[in-house]
């Protein structure tokens, strides 16, 4: 039951951090203010400090991860694009980024409650994750 959980969890942070690293990727040719660019990057950077680390954890179980499910990532990347093109302003991203953020906090949440039995690795990562988008919405509000 621990691998499995471990596994299961392992995925649901897989699938996070690539939706998130996206998101960011999907809004950043949209951004003008020079801090607002820079935060979107350090996190950019340390999503993909975390998606590397977790591959790592992945490998260690011979499990190749998990996509975002391509509704999800479809209607993301549709809402960001409509809200953008009708309003491209700053505070439209921090608005788009700050939602994101929490929908992904909730979903990390929801998972550690849910596996349970994972070990306490596959735990720190989620957890890690989930402040690391914690930062990011922290750091969006100055631009709502």
């Amino acid at each position: 039951m621990i691998e499995q959980d471990t596994i299961k969890l392992l995925r649901e942070c897989d699938s996070g951090i690539k939706m998130g690293i996206s998101s960011i990727g999907d809004v950043t040719d949209y951004v003008s203010d020079a801090h607002l660019k820079e935060l979107l990057s350090h996190s950019s950077d340390e999503h993909e400090k975390l998606k590397a680390q977790l591959q790592s954890l992945l490998d260690e179980y011979g499990d190749e991860g998990k996509e975002p499910a391509a509704v999800a990532k479809s209607m993301s990347w549709l809402k960001t694009s409509v809200r953008l093109t009708f309003n491209g302003s700053d505070s439209t991203v921090a608005d788009l980024m700050v939602d994101g953020c929490n929908m992904g906090v909730k979903s990390l949440s929801r998972y550690l409650n849910k596996y349970k039995a994972a070990d306490e690795r596959s735990k720190d990562m989620a957890k890690r994750i989930i402040s690391v988008e914690e930062q990011l919405s922290k750091g969006m509000r100055a631009f709502l």
